[in-house]
Formats: structure tokens, C-alpha cells, sequence
């Protein structure tokens, strides 16, 4: 027996130690409920859980993006639903000054109305707004240029291939409208000819082309402007509202808001002081109901999109907090269990340690 060093208790205290940060570990796994509170606990597992966290905080916060661009487009869409009320009434204007019983001065109240309500839209188009922004003037239209300073891209749809297209436009003039006789000629930005798949449409200063799958491009030509060769018409498909919908870089959403004003529905002239200008007002009255109701129903498909989007965001989030909680959330029923062991232990190296210590005291007997 030896009493310099009692290694029966040096022994028993490591033990007690050893045990002793086991019961810590439980302690702090129970109270945190995470099994993973710091690093050396599980590296790998640490990485693996603060990827997936930022992950879900992403999508959270690409939800609310979701719905805050649903808002934007409920504004907008019930503003249009003003501006189709108001076209309304403003066909049934027209209608009435079509009609030949009327008188010029009837004809002048009339147009009293019919301006006062083209004003209003004008005013709606330019005044709506949300947090600030602009929705309707254009603020998130697509934007399109020209190298000739005396054309210009008012509108283009969304549907028309991005590139730079090749023109040659020889306006006829009537007075200082645009007149039939106008051509022009275009070449894709493939070099093809497409001049014979076009219509040729004019508009007051406006050259408006159409064709095949909703292709539409419309020029605004400075008046009493000559023939323009060789332009270049840049359709950069660019300029619309990006909504940030996903938590990843990329994964966005571009919503095309074309500027709602009088002069893209086609009426910014129109009047019913006369009776064929009634007539000529119920066409540009049904056009520019055509041309609001394309817009609501792109808006309302973009609406539909996104609230699906954000049922979406909400499924990926559960599961993706489901797989974070396997990794990083204690199991209470099993660290309890542990926690139960180690005490229990811990108790009886303490009371070993305390017998260890007492030991060397015997050796008291034999020197008596």
C-alpha cells in the first residue's frame, strides 16, 4: 500500500470527469434543445444546418416578396377595373353621338364628358401608385430604342423576339397625322425579311405593325418626318418589374406593366363633337377596352402565378425546417435517458471518490 500518490482515487476522479462533462453535454443539450450548440459537437452537421437555415430564411423571406408583389398587382389591376368602367362609359358616349337626330351642341355636352372621363384615365395611369412607385405610366414596361431621333418606341409586346431589328419606314402625311400610304419594311435580327408578314396600322403620329403570336410593335414618328432608312430598333426586352421570388440568386419573376395612358389605348384624340367622330370613337373606345383587358388578364395570370408561388415557398419551407429539425433538435425522450444514466453515475464516482480518498488512511493501522 502506498500514500504518496493514491492512484485508486486519481483514477476514480478521472472517471468522475469523464462522466461529469457527459452529464454538462446532456445538461446543455436539454436546456437548448439542440443536440449540435457548438461546432466541435458535430462539424459537419454545424455546416450541413447553417446552409439549410439560411436556406429557410431565404424562402421565408422570398414568401413575403410574393406577396407583397401580389399586392402590386391587386393595385394595379383595380385601377384598370376603373379604366375599363370608365371606357365603358365612354363607348356608350360614342354610340350616342353616332346617332343622327342629334344636334352639334348636343353633340359638344357630350364631349363635355366624354373628354372630362378621358382625362380621368389619363390621371389614374399616371397617378397610381404603390409604396411610392409608379405602376402605370410606364415605370415597368419594356423598353425599346431607335438610333433615328424622329422615332421613337412607345410599346412593343411581350411576346415580340428581343434584338435589334432593321427599318425603313416612308411616312405619308395628312396634315400632321399619319396617313394611309405609310410604308415600312423590316428585317429580324436573324437578317430575314418579315415585311410581308406584317400589318401596317397608323394612328394619329403612330406607326403600329402587327402580325403572327401577339406581335406588335408600335412607333411614335416626329411630325412632318421624311422617309428613315437603315434604323436600327433595339427590343431589349428588358425594363419590367424583377420580383426576387426564390431564395437563391436567379430565381425571379418579371412582371410587364405597360404604361396604361391615353395615348397606348388609342383615344388620346379622340373626340365626339361630330357624328362621324362618334363613329370613329366607337373603334378607338372598343380598342382601347381590348387593350386594357390584355393588360388585366397578363396581370391576373402574373397574380395566379405568384400566389402559387407562395404556396410553394410555404411546402419547401415546412420540409426544409423539417429536415433542419433532424439535424440540429435534441431528442428529449433520449437525451433525457442519458441524462438520467450519467446523474446516476456521476452520484456513485463521487461516492467512489470519497472511498478512494479514505483508503490511504488505513495505512494509519499498521504504523501504530
Amino acid at each position: 500500500m502506498r500514500i504518496n500518490y493514491n492512484v485508486t482515487a486519481m483514477l476514480t476522479n478521472n472517471a468522475l470527469h469523464r462522466n461529469d462533462s457527459k452529464l454538462s453535454k446532456a445538461m446543455e443539450r436539454l436546456s437548448s434543445g439542440y443536440k449540435i450548440n457548438n461546432a466541435k459537437d458535430n462539424p459537419s452537421g454545424l455546416a450541413i444546418s447553417r446552409r439549410m437555415n439560411a436556406q429557410i430564411r431565404g424562402l421565408d423571406a422570398a414568401g413575403e416578396n410574393s406577396t407583397s408583389g401580389i399586392s402590386v398587382i391587386e393595385i394595379a389591376d383595380g385601377a384598370l377595373g376603373e379604366v375599363h368602367e370608365i371606357l365603358q362609359r365612354m363607348n356608350e358616349l360614342a354610340i350616342k353621338a353616332s346617332h343622327g337626330v342629334l344636334s352639334d351642341d348636343d353633340r359638344t355636352m357630350i364631349d363635355d364628358e366624354f373628354q372630362a372621363l378621358k382625362d380621368e384615365a389619363q390621371r389614374i395611369s399616371d397617378t397610381t401608385q404603390y409604396n411610392g412607385k409608379n405602376l402605370l405610366d410606364g415605370s415597368f414596361d419594356m423598353k425599346g430604342y431607335t438610333d433615328k431621333a424622329e422615332v421613337k418606341v412607345s410599346y412593343y409586346d411581350a411576346k415580340v423576339p428581343v434584338g435589334k431589328y432593321t427599318m425603313d419606314i416612308t411616312p405619308a402625311w395628312d396634315g400632321d397625322k399619319l396617313a394611309d400610304g405609310t410604308t415600312v419594311a423590316v428585317t429580324d435580327p436573324s437578317g430575314n425579311d418579315i415585311s410581308g408578314q406584317l400589318n401596317v396600322r397608323v394612328k394619329d403620329d403612330e406607326i403600329i405593325l402587327t402580325g403572327a403570336q401577339n406581335f406588335e410593335i408600335r412607333m411614335t414618328v416626329a411630325a412632318g418626318a421624311g422617309a428613315v432608312n437603315d434604323m436600327e430598333v433595339d427590343i431589349t426586352g428588358m425594363g419590367s418589374m424583377t420580383l426576387q421570388v426564390g431564395s437563391n440568386e436567379g430565381q425571379t419573376l418579371e412582371v410587364k406593366i405597360p404604361a396604361m395612358n391615353t395615348k397606348n389605348m388609342g383615344i388620346e384624340k379622340t373626340d365626339v363633337l361630330t357624328q362621324e367622330n362618334g363613329r370613329n370613337a366607337i373603334n378607338d373606345v372598343d380598342f382601347a377596352i381590348k387593350f386594357v383587358s390584355s393588360a388585366r388578364s397578363a396581370l391576373g395570370a402574373y397574380q395566379n402565378r405568384l400566389e402559387h408561388t407562395v404556396n410553394n415557398l410555404g411546402t419547401t419551407s415546412e420540409n426544409m425546417t423539417s429536415a433542419y429539425s433532424r439535424v440540429m433538435d435534441t431528442d428529449m425522450a433520449v437525451e433525457m435517458t442519458h441524462y438520467s444514466s450519467y446523474q446516476v453515475v456521476n452520484q456513485a464516482a463521487t461516492s467512489m471518490l470519497a472511498q478512494a480518498n479514505e483508503r490511504p488512511a488505513t495505512v494509519l493501522q499498521l504504523l501504530q
